[in-house]
């Protein structure tokens, strides 16, 4: 059951991070000082499956 909670974390993880990123590159493109601010949302999505991962090896 613990797998399936982790698999669907990712699952959406990914999905929010398909638009975060296309956005945070076409900033990037029209402006290098937004690379920071871009590069934390795109991060942003993984601490999701990160606390899926350590509610996994607590549990």
């Amino acid at each position: 059951m613990a797998a399936l909670a982790v698999g669907l974390a990712a699952l959406a993880a990914g999905y929010a991070e398909r638009g975060i990123g296309s956005a945070a590159i076409g900033a990037v493109a029209e402006d290098n000082d937004l690379f920071v601010q871009g590069l934390i949302f795109t991060v942003l999505p993984e601490t999701l499956v990160i606390l899926a991962l350590v509610t996994f090896f607590l549990g």
